[in-house]
């Protein structure tokens, strides 16, 4: 059982009762309220303190914590390469504690969209370095195959389930593991409902890559992990594809085809996007 205490202000005592109302039970002495939702208890005292007591306070507290209460150890994942026309779909998932947070920080680990791709290749070989961690990467060939009977959202769901499978798998998962939220918790867990083996107690999460250091980390490390598959995509076909979906995209579409013919663009595209259907080629 963990216990997390919080200072919170009176707007915010307010959203949390709002949210959990109806989980209202009797207070204890000097307490305004105490909610219970499932797998916690949550007291609110007159001096404005807030105690999240039980199996999931870590997940309830994360939604009021600031920047100075980070819950450690967590473990975050997120994706990379879904809205890219080239190249492949990458998923990582790594763990941060109290012995690598500050190192974390001093590598100025944020969201991988808001770093150069030179700040990229320079970080993640020392996050890797540093932390547990583990890195799918489906190719677009597989991409293709498996898009045939899966939507965008279902293939990144499993991704992030297998991430964290497999992240089980080296290191002890903590009680606190965020995914960078693309879908409502009941719908991603949908997804899954036909997959062995599926994680649990999950905390979902827009824009999680600057809130949680472990997330920001999986971000960078997946994209380092497409930089790399890029590069060596560049390098086999002898030209440069065109990171994202517009018009350069669609031009290094048109020159690919021109070198390779249609029937390969498979081997190097996601090819639902509407980048295909602009292609002039029987």
């Amino acid at each position: 059982m963990s216990t997390i205490t919080l200072k919170l202000s009176e707007s915010d005592q307010n959203r949390l009762f709002e949210t959990f109302c109806d989980t209202a039970g009797s207070a204890p002495a000097y307490a305004k309220w105490q909610l219970r939702p499932e797998n916690c208890v949550i007291t609110c005292y007159n001096s404005g303190k807030v105690v999240f007591q039980g199996k999931d306070a870590e997940i309830y507290a994360a939604a009021f914590q600031k920047n100075d209460d980070v819950i450690l150890p967590q473990s975050g994942s997120d994706e990379v390469g879904t809205g890219d026309y080239f190249g492949p779909v990458c998923v990582s998932a790594a763990v941060v504690d109290a012995s690598t947070l500050d190192q974390i920080r001093a590598l100025g680990v944020k969201d991988s969209k808001a770093l150069t791709d030179s700040e990229i290749r320079k970080i993640a070989p020392k996050l890797k370095q540093l932390l547990p961690h583990t890195i799918l990467i489906v190719t677009p060939a597989k991409y293709n195959s498996v898009h045939s009977t899966n939507n965008m959202n279902a293939i990144k769901a499993k991704l992030h389930n297998q991430a964290y499978i497999n992240l089980s798998k080296k290191t002890k998962l903590p009680a606190f593991c965020v995914v960078d939220q693309f879908a409502e918790k009941p719908v991603y867990y949908s997804y899954l409902r036909k997959e062995p083996e599926v994680i649990r107690s999950l905390h979902f999460e827009t824009k999680a890559e600057n809130k949680y250091p472990a997330v920001g980390a999986a971000s960078v490390i997946a994209r380092n992990a497409f930089l790399e598959f890029m590069d060596e995509m560049n390098a086999k076909y002898h030209m440069t594809f065109a990171k994202g979906s517009g018009a350069p995209a669609d031009q290094s579409a048109a020159e690919f085809v021109a070198r390779y013919g249609k029937e390969k663009l498979g081997e190097v595209a996601k090819l639902h996007f509407k980048n295909t259907e602009k292609l002039n080629v029987q």
